[in-house]
């Protein structure tokens, strides 16, 4: 199993949402509002103190964790819907998972993914 965490625009979450639940096997997502600025290497130190106090963009960050088969179609997915071709337009990693279950009350041997 794998973890996916992507931090994307915003105005890029309806058309990721209904590209993600067109994948078969896609396990659902989390997803909060979030804030971040790019590294001043990647566009420049900011002019002054008030700039570089408030130079934070709105974002979404979207969590998932998924069967590994489905994991890299939901990578590609994610990156090829979010792209713009600007810088800031987000990141995604994978980390592994060793275990994940979720929380209601099942049949015997039904907890897992």
């Amino acid at each position: 199993m794998k973890e996916i965490k992507a931090v994307v625009r915003p105005n890029k979450l309806p058309a990721l949402r209904e590209a993600l639940r067109d994948i078969p096997g896609f396990p659902g997502m989390t997803v909060s509002k979030a804030e971040g600025c790019s590294a001043p290497s990647r566009h420049g130190s900011p002019a002054n103190i008030k700039e570089e106090l408030t130079d934070y963009t709105p974002k979404v960050r979207i969590e998932i964790v998924a069967d590994d088969p489905v994991a890299d179609v939901i990578v590609d997915r994610i990156i090829a819907i979010s792209q713009t071709g600007q810088i800031g337009d987000g990141l995604v990693w994978v980390t592994p998972v060793d275990r994940a279950a979720f929380i209601f009350k099942t049949t015997p041997g039904s907890e897992r993914f």
